[in-house]
Formats: C-alpha cells, sequence, structure tokens
C-alpha cells in the first residue's frame, strides 16, 4: 500500500509560478509515488473571504483546471471539494475542545498571519475572527479525517503540522489509539520571489506572473521587472544576482543560462534584450501549460466528472473515519 498524502490549496485566484515551482510541481512528482489527496480547501479559504463567496465559488472550477493543466492526473491523485466532505467540519467541532485559545495564538504561522492582518487593517486585530484564528483545527481534521499520512509544506508551515500532531496526542490519550499522527514532508524548493523583488510572489501583491497570463500580459510584466539599479546604460557591467530578470532566467531558461550571465556581467548585454529573451522563454515555457488547460476548459463535462469522483472517494473514506471517531468518542448511538 502506498503512503496517503494529504495536501490542499485554497481557491482564491489562479495559480501562479510561486505555486508551480513552489509546490505544485513536488504534486505532480509525489503523485507517482505516493496515494496523493488533494483538497480544494473552499470552507478554509472562506476564513477571510466570507464576505465574498462568488469569488470562491468562481475559483474552484480555475483552480481545478489549473492543477489539471500542470500535471495532476486524476487517475493517480484524488482531487475533491472540502465543503462537500461534512465529516470535516463535525471533526473540527470535536477538536476544538483539545486546544486552547492560548496555544492557537501561540501558533507562530497563526501570529505572523494575524500581525498581517492588523497591519492590513490597522484595528489591533479586531477583524480577527473565530474561523481565522481556529483553522489549524480545521486543518488537523483535514488530515485525519483521512489518514493522512504525509503532508507536503514549506518550514512556515511546520507550526501548523505540529498543532495537528498535538491534536492527535491528545485526542489518542483520552479516548484510545484512533488516530494516525501524521509527519511533514518538507519541501526541498524555496518560495518564488516576486517581479517586484519581493521574498514572496502573492496574488494580492501585485508581482505575480500566473498560469493563465498570455503572450502579452507575460511581455508587460517582464518589461517592468526590478534589474540591478546601478546599470545605468546598455553596456555597464551589472550584478545578475541582484536582477529579478536574471532569477527568472533561472527557472525558464538554464539552457542559455551562463551566457546571460556572463554577458551580464561583462555589460555586452542589454536590460532590454535580457527581458525579451526572458519573455520567449516564458511563453515557451508556458504554452503546453496553456494548451493543456484550454482542453480542460472547452470540457467542462470532464472536468465535473473528476471532482466528482474524487470528492465522492474522498466522501466514502471519511464517512468509515468518523465512524470509528464517533465509536471511540462513545458517541456512536
Amino acid at each position: 500500500m502506498k503512503k496517503r498524502i494529504l495536501t490542499g490549496i485554497r481557491p482564491t485566484g489562479n495559480l501562479h509560478l510561486g505555486h508551480l515551482f513552489g509546490a505544485v510541481g513536488n504534486w505532480v512528482n509525489l503523485q507517482n509515488e505516493y496515494d496523493i489527496h488533494i483538497e480544494i480547501a473552499d470552507v478554509q479559504a472562506l476564513t477571510d473571504n466570507f464576505n465574498n463567496p462568488k469569488k470562491v465559488r468562481d475559483n474552484v472550477t480555475q483552480l481545478v483546471l489549473d492543477l489539471l493543466s500542470v500535471g495532476i492526473d486524476p487517475n493517480k491523485s484524488t482531487l475533491f471539494i472540502q465543503s462537500q466532505i461534512p465529516e470535516i467540519a463535525e471533526l473540527t467541532v470535536f477538536y476544538s475542545n483539545l486546544v486552547t485559545v492560548s496555544r492557537l495564538e501561540r501558533n507562530p504561522t497563526v501570529k505572523t498571519e494575524i500581525a498581517q492582518k492588523k497591519e492590513l487593517f490597522g484595528n489591533n486585530g479586531e477583524s480577527i475572527t473565530y474561523g481565522f484564528l481556529g483553522y489549524p483545527i480545521s486543518q488537523a481534521a483535514d488530515i485525519t479525517i483521512f489518514n493522512g499520512e504525509l503532508i507536503p509544506v514549506g518550514e512556515d508551515q511546520l507550526p501548523l503540522i505540529e498543532q495537528c500532531r498535538e491534536i492527535v496526542r491528545k485526542f489518542n490519550s483520552i479516548y484510545g489509539e484512533t488516530l494516525k499522527e501524521p509527519t511533514h514532508l518538507l519541501s526541498t524548493t524555496s518560495r518564488v520571489k516576486g517581479l517586484d523583488g519581493n521574498e514572496k510572489m502573492g496574488k494580492s501583491l501585485g508581482n505575480a506572473i500566473f498560469l493563465v497570463d498570455n503572450d502579452e500580459t507575460i511581455s508587460k510584466k517582464i518589461m517592468a521587472a526590478i534589474t540591478d539599479p546601478n546599470k545605468i546604460k546598455k553596456d555597464d557591467k551589472a550584478n545578475p544576482n541582484i536582477c529579478m530578470v536574471y532569477y527568472y532566467h533561472q527557472l525558464v531558461n538554464k539552457e542559455n543560462l551562463k551566457t546571460v550571465c556572463a554577458e551580464c556581467k561583462n555589460g555586452t548585454r542589454g536590460c532590454v534584450a535580457c527581458k525579451k529573451e526572458l519573455i520567449t522563454k516564458m511563453n515557451e515555457f508556458l504554452q503546453p501549460i496553456r494548451e493543456k488547460r484550454k482542453y480542460y476548459a472547452e470540457n467542462p463535462d470532464i472536468v465535473k466528472e473528476i471532482l466528482e469522483a474524487g470528492t465522492k472517494k474522498s466522501q466514502q473514506t471519511a464517512k468509515e473515519n468518523m465512524k470509528k471517531i464517533k465509536k471511540a468518542m462513545m458517541i456512536d448511538y
């Protein structure tokens, strides 16, 4: 039996290069070795999009199209919609009795995100909802209702997995050995920087290249990318290590990377020419993804069948596990 991986992604917008190189590309490889379940986390997306449900609903299909276009294979991976598994919400309620508010507030990942919200809204955290604070509990329910054994995460998400492990240990200590304690599968890739040099490429930061971007959009974005500020004239020598154009050459133009680097350092390569080469290489890289996405977009019945089959399979797994959980808790009336 293959070990089971549980991972998920929130439908709040299209996938960008950060998703592809940071997580989703890894899932494509993992699906060949593991029993991977990919959750379209629409309920979790509502924790900070509760006032815009249409955005979440519309993005479910868009997200699935993106996942299929980059190589997620429905014959190898199980795609399902979180809100269609009621056992997750039920288990979240059970787990909420096992975690204190102060423990949630100490979670480093949650603390960081709360600080970001405070900075954004400037109201000392009064906009933080119960659902947002408690999403690590919901995440633990996601993982354990499907007997997730390995959870792919970056270093910033490790505290969430540890929170889940704590919940599992406490549940088992009270109700008997019932739940599997998951372990993390740490990503070996680093975050992809934004076009503006920001350490994170983000949907809301305006610094992302999306997989759905067309040739014209790609061209405009790359032409505006940050380069070495000390390179004023075309023949000025530059430092490629602080140039975002060279950074993206490393992702999609590896075959010509040595030449790009050498010419940049020697002052024989102008920024405009460098950007134009990157535009060509980026569009070549994205073209097969666009073509595959177009196929699925033009065949919505296939996408619907994939989601329905994956969700039905996941519903059955969740129901079976909930029976065991309720028996352990003596509420299997």
